[in-house]
């Protein structure tokens, strides 16, 4: 793969909070885990602040942070968590930060041993992350005692990717899924508004085309680009259910090789670009190859969802749309 360019998200927060706790700055971590009413960041969203000031994260985009923050440079004094609320009227929402009227609550927890979070439970999250293997951290908000958790025990939270309370009010399970990814085959116009649409969508995509003159660093700046066939360059990329491919050669040689691939691996999404005269000799081509019925079923052709899309920059929205729909909604 020619280059990667190195990005931090939020998504980034526990590998940003362990690093600031391990060169011994201080390190705490704000997440949201309750809304009521209007609220401009989800259940589960994170802000981290360091000893020294530095944030990185959101829970609310407003005002709130300021309240936030202070609490946790408070928490890093105490070592202890706490849980914050803020409630606010259609007035006064705009002060707070919220779109109107609303509530949120927040856990603010300093990385600790005691009272806090434990730095080995926050590692244990971060090595996870890094090895793509979804993992829960599993707190009880009135005494601050956490764990971790696989998906097998909150299986419907890992599918939905829904961070929440249980049923008893008291135990915030925050879901801590594989990042998203995005395989993009065939270096095409299309490609070139996709990728910067993928990674504003909060993907880590990867370009694969074996043909140099397409996928070179000229046409896509800044970009991880594989030269490699697709088949081999999915391999080494790895395909899990986080993960969404699309095929935009054209050209069967190497868009076949990447939906064999995509068929055979737990992709949540696989669209592919054509005509519908096109998908039918693509389907008696995989037919013939022995993929099931079932498997061919998973591909979306025409790639994108039918808004009229002409342009390559609207082609690439109807197949961001898509993808969104399928991760948020299902199949």
């Amino acid at each position: 793969m020619d280059k990667a360019v190195e990005t931090t998200n939020f998504d980034d927060i526990p590998e940003i909070a362990l690093d600031w706790h391990r060169a011994g700055k201080g390190a705490v971590i704000a997440t949201v885990v309750q809304t009521w009413g209007s609220a401009p960041r989800p259940v589960g969203a994170m802000l981290a602040v360091s000893g020294e000031g530095e944030l990185m994260g959101s829970v609310s985009g407003g005002c709130v942070e300021g309240a936030v923050v202070e609490e946790a440079f408070e928490a890093l004094e105490t070592g202890r968590s706490k849980l914050l609320e803020f409630g606010v009227s259609d007035d006064e929402a705009f002060a707070t930060g919220l779109a109107c009227g609303g509530t949120i609550r927040i856990l603010v927890q300093p990385v600790a041993a005691d009272g806090g979070m434990p730095k080995y439970i926050l590692a244990e999250i971060v090595a996870a992350r890094a090895e793509r293997r979804p993992i829960a951290h599993v707190i009880d908000v009135e005494t601050a005692e956490g764990r971790v958790a696989g998906p097998g025990e909150f299986a419907d939270r890992f599918r939905m990717d829904r961070s929440g309370f249980e049923e008893d009010g008291k135990t915030f399970v925050a879901i801590h899924n594989p990042p998203l990814r995005m395989a993009i085959v065939g270096a095409v116009h299309i490609a070139q508004p996709l990728v910067r649409m993928a990674r504003l969508a909060g993907y880590d995509p990867v370009l694969i085309d074996p043909r140099e003159a397409f996928g070179s660093a000229a046409r896509f700046p800044e970009e991880t680009i594989s030269h490699d066939w697709p088949d081999e360059a999915l391999a080494e990329f790895g395909l899990d259910a986080r993960t969404a491919v699309v095929t935009l050669s054209h050209d069967p040689k190497i868009d076949d090789p990447a939906i064999v691939s995509a068929l055979n691996s737990d992709v949540f999404y696989l669209g592919c670009l054509g005509s519908p005269r096109t998908h039918g000799k693509r389907l008696a081509r995989l037919e013939q190859a022995g993929i099931e019925a079932g498997d061919i079923a998973r591909i979306h052709a025409p790639v994108g969802l039918d808004i009229g899309a002409k342009s390559p920059a609207e082609i690439a929205l109807a197949i961001m749309a898509q993808i969104t729909q399928v991760l948020r909604q299902g199949a």
